[in-house]
């Protein structure tokens, strides 16, 4: 197939793009060059800056875009106007935050968030701008139109280290801080897996809506499979409560945790109908293994306020 990745320098982008090419894939990307410009020195990079002018890509015809890297429905309107009778197939890239519901398991079909301002560009809205970039593809594309729900990412070049801080810490050692309790839910996939799972669906000509995350599995066996990998540690398990009351920050200062009853099932996602579709996932301790061997030797800083610095955990564990 000739596809056309818009992005495809970063994470999924490159995660997808390697796939693409292991497969036989003729790859054009399409990019400001800012990102990774040394990366795939044999692949056709065409530069443009999508959010203003896709005109570099005029003339041209593609068997299927891959659209990895925007949540604003202005952009993403300009790409599929542009693109539009010129690509057979617009694969876009959402998110599993478009759900509007998040007390039940995720499953396609179910409600999505709705902009209470049509003109929001804010991160804050970052779900209802996703499910408002959906309604775009798929009015436009019908179905030639597959839209991906990915819940976390993780793995070798994860530039949020939301998973990566997990690994880490436990192959640092000592007494580790985790959320209780040690059966609540996590879930995430593989950079790796996500992107040769969007190359396969897009060679199957797959159209519509699929949940495309790993299978939930408990803060317990993460952090069991961390040890595995790394040495055993000693855990211990602070309830939710006390790290509310303390004022520990979810998801981010103590990444994949989530308190909020309102989030409750958020990382409980339904994922059948994409592994019914051929998703499949790698052993745990490849994607721990793999992380821990990046990181070593990571191609840039560490993302800031992401995961409890030494002092606050010493300070939480001192409190529990």
């Amino acid at each position: 197939m000739r596809l056309l990745v818009l992005g495809g320098t970063k994470f999924l982008g490159r995660a997808t793009v390697d796939a693409a090419l292991a497969r036989g894939h003729e790859v054009t990307l399409f990019n400001r060059g800012q990102t990774n410009p040394e990366l795939f020195p044999d692949v056709e990079k065409i530069r443009g800056d999508r959010t203003e002018d896709l005109g570099a890509l005029a003339g041209r015809e593609w068997d299927a875009a891959l659209d990895m890297a925007t949540f604003l429905p202005r952009v993403v309107r300009l790409s599929v106007e542009a693109l539009r009778g010129r690509v057979s197939r617009y694969v876009y890239v959402s998110s599993i935050s478009a759900y509007a519901d998040f007390t039940v398991p995720p499953v396609e079909g179910a409600a999505v968030a709705e902009l209470k301002n049509p003109e929001s560009e804010s991160i804050e809205d970052y779900g209802a701008l996703k499910a408002a970039c959906e309604r775009i593809v798929e009015a436009a594309c019908g179905d030639a139109a597959l839209i991906v729900r990915p819940g976390l990412i993780v793995g070798p070049h994860d530039p949020t280290d939301r998973f990566t801080y997990w690994p880490r810490r436990v192959a640092a050692g000592g007494r580790v801080l985790a959320p209780a309790p040690p059966d609540a839910a996590v879930q995430f996939i593989d950079v790796r897996d996500l992107g040769e799972w969007i190359v396969e669906a897009t060679e199957l000509g797959l159209s519509g809506v699929f949940n495309a995350t790993g299978e939930t599995i408990t803060f317990e066996q993460l952090l069991e499979a961390c040890q595995a990998v790394s040495a055993p540690v000693e855990i211990a398990w602070v309830p939710s409560e006390t790290l509310v009351e303390a004022g520990v920050g979810e998801w981010m200062e103590l990444p994949l945790w989530i308190a909020a009853l309102e989030f409750a099932a958020m990382q409980r996602a339904d994922v059948s109908k994409a592994t019914e579709a051929g998703l499949s996932f790698r052993p745990l301790a490849d994607t721990i293994a793999d992380t821990l061997a990046w990181d070593a030797q990571r191609e840039f800083p560490r993302a800031e306020g992401v995961g409890l610095t030494p002092e606050r955990e010493r300070e939480l564990l001192a409190g529990a």
